[in-house]
């Protein structure tokens, strides 16, 4: 008998799945709080040098004593980052007669003015990460991606080894100690440790959520469960957005999208463990009471599978620890679907994060970008349900490299008005993109190293999104830099998405064997075998 066997005992699609879906969406709601919060958290408002005050400048107004000592750009604005080593009072009689000599000006003597009419506080005005730190405020981001890069490999290993809801309670509960203490940081050097912690506490959540979701549904409702969970993805992005309009300070910013962490945590208690794991781990009389509880809650009240049954099929599963991260790449259409797998997962979520951090590049105002960009996720995601069901896994993959064309096309269109359509447009089907790769991944790999394979391409999928915020500094090469590299890196990785075998209607495979005798490395190039 095989689990999939039991689901015509207990029901593969009733009021106990729709519940646990339900619960498992509550903490997916928490992650697009944190994982975009740099947008907000590290907001840069317009600023100036702060002039200190001089008797010099006693009958003169502050729009007088602006002009006189911060040097202005061509187009009329005050530099944010260089001042006049002296006042230049040449300049109230004709304020266009701009000193050309270098040396009138430096850098910022006495810190900087900010223009809190957005923001009450960030983390940039509360620190100057600014003009020569600005790199620490980008960097604020990459931390917490590292974090999250961290907690892949520790959280995909240890929900094989103490169970999914076990680890799922332990991130929550660790993201909720250090999202309160990141609230709480005094300096820096606290808000970088805090954030990094708090992002390998999250990738619990992130890694841990669809899979035992999907391990309590049947077959014909995987994608379903792997959709809907997406969505409340896309739910957290729009609740974010009206968060950080009503939150203007930084320190209860976080609080606010820490706290929502203890609801979960309450919920979560009714969630049962997976019966799959249970009996993968021997532990088949826990495995059996959930079962059941699980066909009395369909209204299977017929169910009659005996612990022995569920003992025999534990006795028949190979032990999970003789699997590893190195059993990947021992065979050659493993190590092809690993590679291939980790490309496209580095360009999704590279160009995603890299989209979803440039609010303010689009022409429209961040809290209403932020908004957009979750409600046009949830459209698009229905396509996707049709289109990865139809159309084929691989095909709808690459597909979505649409949005690198549309990318490419927001950059050609800087200057038009329908640079924020585009951009609009391009999320869309970059969150499509992620949400596709959530899917295909799991349906690529073999059960006994579906948790594997999961915790690796998510490894290498945070690289991509850890190194997303700093591709911005490329600016000051050249402006339009980034979103060159966002295009170049999205074409290469998404293209790697032809190379992969298609599953649709495809079953799910049990071991190694399987894969390499499904997906048969015809048209394997060289490098891969």
């Amino acid at each position: 008998m095989k689990f999939e066997d039991l689901f015509l005992e207990i029901g593969g699609f009733g009021r106990f799945q729709i519940l646990v879906l339900f619960i498992l969406c509550l903490p997916r709601i928490n992650l697009p709080m944190h994982f975009l919060l740099h947008n907000f958290l590290a907001a840069t408002p317009p600023h100036h040098c702060a002039i200190p005050p001089q008797e010099a400048f006693e009958n003169l107004t502050t729009e007088e004593v602006l002009l006189i000592s911060i040097p202005r750009d061509p187009d009329g604005t005050f530099r944010s980052c260089e001042m006049f080593s002296q006042p230049q009072f040449q300049l109230l009689l004709n304020s266009s007669l701009q000193p050309e000599n270098s040396s009138t000006t430096q850098h910022c003597q006495h810190g900087w003015v900010y223009d809190h009419s957005q923001f009450t506080s960030t983390i940039a005005t509360q620190w100057d990460l600014v003009c020569e730190q600005r790199g620490l405020n980008q960097a604020t981001a990459t931390f917490f991606f590292i974090g999250v890069t961290i907690g892949a490999v520790i959280f995909g290993y240890l929900s094989d080894r103490f169970g999914r809801k076990a680890m799922l309670q332990l991130s929550l509960v660790c993201s909720v100690v250090f999202g309160m203490l990141s609230a709480a940081s005094v300096s820096y050097s606290m808000l970088a440790i805090t954030r990094t912690l708090t992002g390998v506490a999250l990738s619990g959540v992130s890694l841990i959520v669809l899979p035992l979701g999907m391990e309590w549904v049947d077959i014909q409702h995987r994608t379903f469960s792997g959709i809907l969970t997406s969505i409340f993805w896309s739910i957290g992005n729009m609740l974010l957005a009206m968060v950080a309009y009503l939150v203007r300070e930084w320190h209860w910013l976080l609080v606010a999208v820490t706290g929502p962490c203890l609801l979960s945590i309450v919920c979560l208690w009714w969630v049962p463990e997976s019966a799959r794991w249970l009996i993968a781990n021997g532990q088949v009389k826990q495995a059996h009471r959930n079962l059941l509880r699980c066909a009395r809650m369909n209204g299977r009240k017929d169910f009659t599978v005996s612990p022995e049954a569920l003992r025999k099929m534990a006795t028949d599963k190979k032990p999970g620890g003789s699997y590893s991260y190195i059993s990947l790449f021992r065979t050659p259409v493993l190590r092809k679907i690993s590679l291939c797998s980790g490309a496209v997962w580095f360009g999704v979520a590279f160009s995603y994060y890299g989209m979803s951090m440039n609010l303010t590049g689009f022409g429209l105002n961040m809290y209403l970008s932020q908004f957009v960009f979750g409600v046009i996720e949830i459209p698009a995601k229905i396509i996707m349900y049709v289109l990865v069901n139809r159309v084929g896994r691989r095909q709808s993959q690459a597909g979505c490299s649409c949005t690198i064309v549309l990318n490419v096309s927001s950059f050609l269109l800087a200057f038009t008005s329908l640079r924020s359509i585009v951009a609009i447009m391009g999320k869309g089907f970059s969150e499509s993109a992620f949400t596709t790769v959530f899917l295909y991944t799991s349906e690529l790999y073999p059960t006994v190293l579906r948790q594997n394979g999961m915790g690796y391409t998510s490894f290498v999928a945070r690289l991509g999104g850890a190194l997303a915020p700093l591709v911005f500094l490329l600016d000051e090469v050249w402006r339009s830099l980034p979103e060159v590299t966002y295009c170049g890196v999205a074409v290469c990785c998404g293209s790697v998405a032809f190379l992969l075998p298609e599953t649709l209607n495809v079953c799910l495979p049990e071991g190694i064997e399987d894969v390499e005798k499904t997906h048969a490395p015809e048209s394997m190039p060289p490098l891969l075998k």
